[in-house]
């Protein structure tokens, strides 16, 4: 989590050519990592729940340190991210899929499995049925079943998953009996790297919370020092550059060598800044150097 929040921050910052952690293989690691997480939101209820028979006043406090951190997260990024910020993000998934999973630690596991499944399938399903557009709407956006995908920097909805929490109480009422009776289960760390990782786990919440300012802070002092990186944006206007030109009637290959054009052009010109911000004549000039380039290349 935190390799990957570094990575984004890095991208975000302009201090990388590209933000890998946009791409799909980063997305996908995010997706796994999200994921990871909410499996063992269900194997820590099982844990709590069988740990110890007046469960209920821990659970209530873990319960409200993870509101209380959500509902703070939401607040700083309203005021920080206006347009993108968290409304229902992993730790707003965490609370209310906490609360939600209760039933499946004591009803029957094919029924817990039959239950989950139907949650990963939520979407699509949805999707296949033509759900009604009343599932876009503002205050049903924490399901996850309408077309709209909000605009917001962590969006983490019930559908698909709140399948991820049952999922791992199931794999938590299979698994953990046997883990306890062996010796994987009777093991206590001894070295201060076990010791270490351990108290992490312990105070995961708190990790999660400070860890991501400490990175920008750092990055930030970075980046005020070293300026973006000379290739930064780079991609981005590439993409944006060719769908503009598709969108004008020129060809594939045409717009391809025209974009790459287009960005030599603009550095050696001194007119190249990743997300633009032209003066009136440099934006004059950055048109007619566009211009020129998709006429060479064949765009008409």
């Amino acid at each position: 989590m935190a390799l990957y929040h570094l990575i984004w921050d890095l991208g975000f910052l302009r201090l990388t050519p590209g933000n890998a952690a946009l791409s799909p293989a980063g997305r996908a690691a995010a997706h796994g990592i999200a994921g990871s997480f909410l499996v063992l939101v269900g194997v820590s209820l099982v844990l709590a729940r069988g740990r110890r028979s007046g469960w209920w006043r821990p659970y209530l406090a873990r319960l409200g340190r993870i509101a209380l951190a959500a509902g703070l997260i939401s607040l700083a990024t309203r005021w920080l991210f206006p347009d993108s910020w968290i409304f229902f993000g992993i730790l707003h998934c965490i609370a209310l899929s906490s609360v939600l999973a209760l039933p499946a630690l004591a009803a029957p596991l094919p029924v817990v499995a039959l239950v989950a499944a139907l949650v990963f399938a939520g979407p699509t399903l949805a999707a296949l049925a033509g759900a009604p557009a009343l599932l876009d709407a503002p205050g049903l956006l924490v399901l996850g079943l309408g077309a709209t995908v909000p605009t917001t920097n962590d969006y983490v909805p019930l559908f698909p998953w709140f399948g991820f929490v049952l999922a791992g109480v199931g794999l938590g009422r299979l698994g953990l009996p046997r883990l306890a009776a062996s010796s994987l289960g009777a093991w206590v760390p001894r070295d201060r790297v076990g010791r270490l990782a351990t108290l992490a786990g312990r105070h995961s919440l708190a990790v999660y919370l400070v860890h991501q300012p400490l990175l920008l802070g750092l990055l930030y002092g970075v980046a005020a020092l070293t300026g973006p990186h000379p290739r930064a944006g780079e991609a981005q206007f590439l993409r944006e550059y060719r769908a503009n030109c598709a969108e004008a009637g020129g060809g594939e290959g045409a717009c391809r060598v025209a974009a790459r054009c287009v960005l030599v052009r603009l550095r050696g010109e001194g007119l190249w800044r990743a997300g633009g911000d032209y003066k009136v004549e440099e934006q004059a000039r950055a048109i007619a150097v566009s211009r020129t380039c998709f006429r060479d290349a064949g765009g008409g």
